[in-house]
């Protein structure tokens, strides 16, 4: 699959609206992203144009974002890029959004305490039964089946 991946460094423009589906959790909020550059002539940063993205998120990440970001909070947003356009009231609009893979605060612009989160979900903690039997030192590894290659 050729997807273009996109690292970004900006703002929370928007808080994160969270809702719940059947697939699990989506979260969406919009990202702002200022270019900045040295002025030489008066020796200052200057702001250039701000571009606006939608970020998605799914399932863990989603519920992640919706108790960790507000408002005006410097981030790190990697994902994929899509941009998609629509006709809407007769004009062709287009949107730039961010499919997240990962969203994290901007540690150069202050600091973050990170708090691990523990889900009860029995797929990923349960034990298979020869596990049980045998304890933790003695877990049988399965090795992938190597198939034969043939160089010509």
């Amino acid at each position: 699959m050729n997807d273009t991946f996109v690292t970004l460094v900006g703002n929370a423009a928007t808080g994160v609206e969270f809702r719940e589906t059947a697939t699990g959790g989506m979260a969406r909020f919009r990202f702002a992203v200022t270019s900045r550059r040295w002025d030489r002539e008066k020796q200052v940063w200057a702001d250039g144009h701000t571009s606006f993205y939608t970020v998605w998120a799914w399932r863990t990440l989603a519920v992640n974002l919706s108790g960790s970001v507000s408002v005006g909070e410097p981030l790190v947003v990697h994902g994929r890029l899509k941009v998609r356009e629509e006709e809407r009231d007769g004009q062709r609009r287009t949107f730039v959004d961010i499919e997240a893979v990962s969203v994290g605060h901007d540690l150069t612009r202050g600091t973050a305490a990170f708090r691990r989160v523990l889900r009860a979900e029995p797929s990923l903690t349960a034990r298979t039964p020869k596990e049980t039997e045998a304890g933790d030192d003695s877990v049988e590894r399965q090795e992938p089946a190597m198939e034969p290659v043939s160089v010509s």
